[in-house]
């Protein structure tokens, strides 16, 4: 191997960030949501669209199942069709035989598995050959998830029972089938038919079983990353074990060790405890240990239960809970412990109930069945305590008796009582835990025989001698610190100098410091304690390391220890550090320690290092490089094998097979010292504690077993044991293992000093798309800047694809001392993940970055050729399947009262026929009733307004004016009064005067888009248009004349206008899509007419109902239900709006009980607000008088997917108020018809289906069961009103779709919009929106096309006349879908997804954006329903923009 000189690590990150800085970082940006990725792929997802419970197809009907329970099985099997060989006309081909059973996931189950996602199964020999098969496992569950058929029809399997042979053909003559009876007579009936096809249909399930959809197929989906012919392989010989040196003489037991030392020298000094301010505050003596352990021995074994029952018997175990400032405690009790025979299990302190890792400690306590725990006086009354004085029950701990060890808290000990000395054999110990990479909590045991074996080693290896002084920084209940300065120091009779953590915290040089006074020999620190040494060390002075021999580094295998060893030599070299001593070390609970490297002799010789190459290193595979390339990893030597063992390396994955020399391996190892067992695991212990390491031929390398030490790593030919990281802390991402600590080491060297805080970096990987992911989470210093913080993410970022040639997934900024922390200080790293995982870690700053690492993404979907016009059959089947279409009940003229054709005769008439019929009322935000308005006050008010636009204006017939109106009378006026004068009205929201810089252009861009030559509004905001703050925004002399029709004239229209034509333009609609575009519709007198005769049959509407209505009336169906059709129907309207909802979140609630409406309209925003802001206020609304159970529909209107978990949240919240769940549903519109469903007051109740969100993607629809994973909820959209008719078709073809089918919904109807006004924001409006055809079947009517995508499904209810109910189920606008690799993906479920992540996330909003070749998307959350939720629309410091309209979101 080439030696080099040192780390080179922070040269390699500026490195490489000097690199990174010629060319721009890729940051993630949205991107728009039709992706410009090719869809050439040969890969064509399965077809597992699924119809409705009675969509099967007339050849299903004729096939026969085998029944899955007894009773059909035994109907089956007596209603057998007779066969005929001769049959006169072709006959269809036998179905296929039943699939067998899986066995395992591997081999034939998988492809069973694989062919029963396109629909097939996978089918045995025929009978004949069956004896050839191996006897068959318990079957996993059958696939009935596609429509055809993958089982055995009955008359098959009754057959194969009689003659054992192959298949016999059915002939059928009609409609009727040849039947045998129960004494094997045929006879032929009808009847015997319809019967068989009544079985066959009860024996289908109709759905997949729950179980089928727990069985994750995602995998197939996924491009299959090809292996890289140039990646580099291990090519070297296969290495042999390396034979540590032979241990010397043996020695007697620790506790014969402590009983002699105790007679031979009791005042020699054993252990010296200081405190945090450095004072020595407990000195131990070999004589007061033995002493004290004896107390503790007797306790246990005599003064615990009762002589009978012994409350601790021989081979117990007993916890050790003490602080980490307390050693000289806890050695007393440890020794106490095995003084007693009892074992010890060391773990730390439960400071509170919800410690970080607590929880796997008391399951680990639990398991091992203990009862009894020893801790100190001081920790005992630092435990919390119940307001009783009892210790707190800690969460997952089992019920422990706490026993203080202190002197005066035990009974004296007898003089004629003495500990009996166990020989050193195979009994346990003690038990060390240890915590695994997913949080679990193991317990390594430890026997007596491994225990004195380990440190007679240990005192071999570092040549201990007695009355030497060490200096020990590291925890003393595990690893490094136990073996050391806890069980070896008492074995040679050293004296132990014990620093606690919270002393290095205030002071990093105190373990220096206490090396110079007490002159040691020997310092057991961390690589940690040595750099932040260096940067503590110029304030001191008299510094004087000569009398050290040997600096034990416990983490000496890190990465980042090289360089900390070289600083601290070059540092303090002039202190009298020898530059042979620094001695770095490896080990782990199951193999305890590893390998140390001796002292060297010769103080002038350099340790040898290695430059490997990190790229290979990620392979598995060791290739040398020149410490002047970027990703190269710097490793320094552990030394040699420990005396008496034997090491080897073993592949990482599969059969341990040994290692070739240029490969990377997990290190075994085979001696006495070593754990045992893990506890009360037999499975586990056997992988890790009884390894039989094998050649490449097959051969055992040795009888005896080795144990597993998890360390990645590899033996020199020099002997020399390289450890190049853990196999806890591997990341496997794309099938390269990077070691988390490595990027530690990289992400550090990017100015730790100025923005880390205290170096505090957790890496972890977390599974996205069936493959790892590394997340980077870093606690930033206090007085770091935004700016601060992502340019250093961005370095961080450049330099880890640098170095490593690996993408981040995130990297999360937290404020400091945030994280969870270990015992010691350190970040608990599983209680990371997990807080990351849950969303509770509260960052600062967060960079997502899934664009870098995320290659295995789903494969391309290529789209099937459509079907073509010959597979129209019968005039209603395509492809097998009936037609997607349905339509409401006949619109005839006959059902209305009066016949006009325009809204303003029917305001005359109804002016002149009850002119003091109230139409409309509108309420304030207390409930009261601000203003009203009869039919002959509308009436002459609308007059006067069409005299003031003759007089002032000078308009002519079919100008356009705009209304520039909050919700209220005045809009409803202006309305009618722009018809009365021919004039044709533009509803404009007016702008808010808290933002007017930001609404007002869109009024302006309404106004001028639409043409409009004047402008009516209130006086308020006239003079808002006007001011500074306006003229700021929009140039005021480019506005058209405002009228104020505050003050109308007293005198009235000399001649009211009637139009000419029913086709003439009645009012223009105008609303911004969530695309940004803004488009207008035309609305003539008769599709005005006809949408509110519709509207009037499907609710009901009567002069003597009363309607409340809480929407915004600018857009849609709110602008229709406002101000059209109380006109129309006669009835009365409650007008609520929506804004005043933010002062009074129960005024519409309260309404409605009030007046006690029977109907009412409202937003999802109203709908949202009430839930939120009422949600603890039943009680009280109760309690008022609030009743709800008048209410008989209580209709959402919406242009958009139903929201189905808000409507039954708001349903469930107020069902106490008597709201029935059944009275809400949703109303559909869109651009080109305004009111396409809207749930009437007959009829059957709306319906919710769960459709497979995977299926959704490819344009398909399967439906699942409730519960199942990917499951989508979607919620019936209404009942189509009377005159519609709904056709699905293809949005690419034009074709007609099968029912259950997914695709573009059209639509045709007498009030269907005649137009597009104009299109802002789009230059070529498409033209076949209001005039499309179908490419094949009836290809002569025309519709339009409402541009969402939905599927019709025919359910077993029944409408008023009779008929089955068609529910029409809309999905999502195809305009906001966004389509990446061929799938289409839906906004609204990825916002859901973002809102469920976190409680704190109220609102999100997902925006697009093109990035370079393909697509990608972004979502912004928003925590807070803000002001703005109740009346939509977009406010200052409120919600996120609206998304929808018509009263949207």
């Amino acid at each position: 191997m080439t030696l080099t000189r040192s780390d080179v690590h922070s040269e390699a990150v500026q490195a490489a960030l000097a690199k990174h800085g010629q060319r721009k970082m890729a940051v993630p940006m949205p991107s728009k949501r039709r992706s410009l990725v090719a869809r050439n792929s040969a890969y064509t997802p399965p077809d597992t669209s699924s119809g409705s419970e009675g969509e099967d197809s007339e050849e299903d009907h004729g096939r026969a199942r085998a029944g899955r329970r007894g009773g059909n099985a035994a109907v089956a099997g007596r209603v057998v069709a007779a066969r005929r060989s001769s049959a006169p006309m072709p006959t269809r081909p036998p179905p296929p035989l039943p699939r067998p059973p899986a066995v395992g996931v591997t081999g034939r189950g998988r492809q069973a598995k694989g062919l029963a996602q396109h629909g097939l199964c996978l089918c045995t020999p025929a009978a004949p050959h069956q004896q050839h098969r191996k006897p068959e496992m318990p079957s996993a569950p059958p696939d009935v998830t596609s429509s055809t058929n993958n089982a055995a029809t009955a008359d098959e399997i009754q057959g194969e029972k009689k003659s054992g042979g192959g298949h016999r053909q059915t002939c059928k003559y009609g409609n009727a089938e040849l039947m045998e009876t129960g004494d094997g007579v045929p006879v032929s009936s009808r009847v015997s038919a319809k019967i068989q096809q009544l079985v066959n249909t009860l024996k289908r399930p109709k759905r997949p079983p729950l179980r089928e959809f727990f069985v994750d197929d995602f995998e197939e989906l996924l491009e299959a990353q090809q292996p890289d012919p140039d990646l580099p392989k291990a090519e070297g010989a296969q290495t042999e074990p390396a034979q540590g040196e032979e241990l010397g003489a043996e020695s007697p037991c620790l506790e014969a060790a402590l009983q002699r030392w105790a007679s031979v020298s009791p005042k020699s000094p054993c252990l010296t405890s200081v405190d945090a301010n450095g004072k020595p505050f407990c000195q131990l003596t070999y004589g007061k240990l033995w002493s004290r352990s004896v107390k503790v021995a007797y306790n246990l074994s005599h003064k615990l239960g009762t002589k009978q029952e012994p409350l601790v018997r021989a081979g117990d175990r007993v916890a050790l809970v003490f602080p980490n400032n307390d050693p000289g405690s806890f050695m007393t009790a440890f020794y106490g412990c095995l003084l007693a025979d009892v074992v010890p299990v060391p773990v730390e302190v439960p400071l509170t109930r919800k410690d970080a890792g607590g929880q796997q400690i008391g399951f680990l306590l639990g398991s091992c069945g203990i009862s009894v725990a020893l801790t100190s006086d001081l920790c005992h009354k630092g435990l919390p305590k119940s307001p009783t004085g009892d210790i707190l029950h800690f969460k997952g701990w089992p019920k422990l008796l706490w026993i203080v060890t202190e002197s005066n808290h035990l009974s004296k000990t007898p003089r004629d009582w003495l500990p009996r000395i166990r020989d050193p054999g195979p009994d346990t110990a003690y038990i060390e835990y240890k915590t695994c990479k997913d949080g679990g909590v193991l317990g390594v045991t430890v026997s007596r025989a491994a225990m004195l074996t380990h440190c007679r080693a240990l005192t071999q290896a570092c040549a201990y001698t007695e009355a030497e002084t060490i200096v020990n920084v590291l925890d003393f209940k595990k690893d490094v610190g136990l073996w050391h300065a806890v069980l070896t120091s008492v074995m040679n009779m050293l004296h132990v100098v014990s620093i606690p953590y919270a002393l290095m915290k205030v002071n990093p040089l105190a373990w220096i410091q206490k090396v110079c006074q007490f002159k040691a020999k020997v310092a057991c620190v961390k690589s940690r304690d040595m750099h932040w040494a260096l940067v503590a060390h110029r304030d001191q002075r008299d510094i004087n390391l000569a009398s050290l021999r040997m600096l034990l580094v416990a983490d000496g295998a890190n990465p980042w220890s090289v360089s900390s060893c070289d600083a601290f030599l070059n540092v303090f070299c002039t202190k009298g550090l020898k530059s042979g001593i620094i001695c770095p070390c490896a080990g782990s609970p199951e193999a305890l320690s590893v390998a140390i490297r001796r002292p060297a002799k010769d103080t002038s010789e350099t340790p040898p290092r290695g430059v490997l190459s990190m790229y290979s290193l990620s392979h598995g595979v060791i290739r040398l490089d020149s410490d002047d390339k970027l990703a190269v990893l710097a490793v320094q030597d552990v030394g040699r094998v420990m005396p008496g063992a034997v090491m080897c390396a073993v592949k990482m994955d599969g059969v341990p097979q040994l290692c070739k020399s240029d490969e990377v391996g997990e290190l075994c190892v085979r001696t006495v010292a070593t754990g045992s067992s893990y506890y009360g695991l037999s499975g586990r212990t056997k992988n890790t504690f009884e390894v039989v390491p094998v050649t490449s031929a097959g051969t055992v390398v040795d009888d005896s077993p080795f144990t597993r030490t998890g360390l990645l790593g590899f033996v020199a030919a020099s002997g020399l044991v390289y450890v190049a990281g853990k196999i806890d802390g591997l990341l496997a991402v794309g099938g390269r293992h990077h070691n988390a600590d490595d990027i530690v080491a990289t992400a550090l060297a990017v100015e730790p000093m100025k923005f880390v805080y205290r170096g505090r970096i957790a890496v972890f990987s977390i599974e996205v798309l069936h493959d790892e992911r590394i997340v980077v989470v870093a606690e930033q210093r206090p007085d770091s800047t935004e700016e601060d913080s992502f340019q250093w993410m961005s370095r961080v970022l450049q330099a880890i694809d640098g170095i490593h040639r690996v993408g981040v997934y995130c990297l999360v900024l937290v404020s400091p001392n945030t994280l969870p922390k270990s015992p010691l200080g350190g970040i608990h790293l599983c209680e990371t993940k997990q807080l990351f995982l849950e969303g509770a870690l509260h960052p600062s700053n967060v960079l997502m970055c899934p664009h870098t690492c995320v290659t295995n993404l789903p494969k391309p979907r290529q789209k099937q050729p459509e079907i073509g016009p010959a597979s129209v059959m019968l005039g209603n089947l395509v492809s097998g399947k009936r037609i997607a279409q349905a339509s409401g009940r006949d619109l005839t003229q006959a059902e209305d009262s009066h016949q006009f054709l325009f809204l303003s005769e029917v305001l005359q008439w109804r002016a002149q026929s009850t002119p003091e019929h109230v139409l409309y009322t509108l309420l304030n935000s207390r409930g009261a009733t601000a203003s009203s308005v009869t039919c002959s006050q509308l009436h002459k008010k609308a007059e006067k307004v069409a005299a003031m636009l003759a007089e002032r204006s000078h308009l002519r017939d079919g100008d356009h004016v705009a209304l520039l109106y909050p919700p209220g009378m005045e809009l409803i006026v202006s309305f009618y009064g722009c018809l009365y004068a021919g004039c044709v009205p533009v509803t404009v929201r007016p702008p808010h005067p808290r933002d007017v810089a930001t609404t007002l252009p869109t009024v302006k861009m309404i106004v001028e888009v639409s043409c409009s030559v004047c402008v009516l509004t209130t006086q308020v905001i006239s003079k808002l248009l006007r001011s500074k703050e306006a003229s700021a925004a929009v140039d005021s002399r480019t506005w058209p004349p405002i009228l104020d029709t505050d003050d109308l004239p007293k005198k009235k229209a000399p001649l009211l206008y009637k139009p000419s034509n029913s086709d003439t333009l009645a009012y223009l609609d105008f609303s911004v899509s969530t695309t940004g575009m803004l488009a207008g519709v035309k609305m003539s007198h008769a599709a005005t007419s006809a949408l509110c005769r519709s509207i009037k049959l499907q609710c009901e509407l009567y002069p003597s109902r009363e309607v409340a209505i809480c929407l915004d009336p600018y857009c849609g169906l709110g602008l229709v239900l406002w101000c059209l059709c109380s006109v129309y129907s006669g009835h009365r309207s409650i007008l609520i709006p929506p804004c005043e909802l933010e002062s009074n979140a129960s005024l519409w609630l309260w309404a409605v009980s009030q007046h006690k409406v029977r109907d009412t309209f409202c937003s999802y925003g109203v709908v949202d607000t009430s839930t939120r802001g009422l949600a603890m206020q039943t009680d009280a609304l109760k309690s008022r008088g609030v009743d709800l159970s008048r209410v008989r529909t209580c209709v959402v209107v919406a242009e958009e997917r139903p929201r189905t978990s808000l409507t039954r949240s708001f349903s469930k919240l107020f069902k106490d108020l008597g709201l029935q769940s059944r009275a809400v549903s949703t109303a559909f519109g869109c651009r080109v018809n305004m009111a396409v469903c809207l749930q009437g007051t007959s009829g059957p109740d709306p319906t919710t289906v769960f459709v497979d969100m995977r299926a959704l993607r490819h344009d398909r629809v399967r439906l699942v069961e409730k519960g199942s994973p990917h499951s989508l909820p979607l919620m019936e959209s209404g009942k189509i009103l009377p005159g519609v008719r709904i056709i699905i078709a293809n949005p690419e073809t034009k074709g007609p779709m099968g029912e259950s089918h997914l695709g573009e919904i059209w639509v045709q109807s007498s009030h269907n919009a005649s137009g597009y006004m104009s299109v802002y924001g789009d230059e070529a409006p498409p033209s076949d929106h209001f005039a499309s055809r179908l490419s094949f079947g009836d290809t002569h009517s025309q519709w339009s096309r409402t541009g969402y995508l939905g599927f019709l499904r025919r359910t077993q209810l029944t409408d008023a006349n009779g008929e089955r109910h068609d529910a029409l189920y809309v999905v999502g606008a195809l305009e906001e879908a966004m389509e990446l690799r061929g799938m289409r993906y839906h906004p609204v479920d990825i916002e859901t997804s973002v809102v469920r992540t976190h409680k704190s996330i109220a609102q999100c909003v997902h925006v697009e954006q093109p990035a370079g070749g393909g697509g990608g998307a972004g979502s912004v959350g928003a925590g807070g329903a803000g002001p703005g939720a109740a009346g939509d629309q977009r406010r200052p410091g409120g919600a996120l923009p609206d998304r929808r309209r018509g009263g949207g979101r």
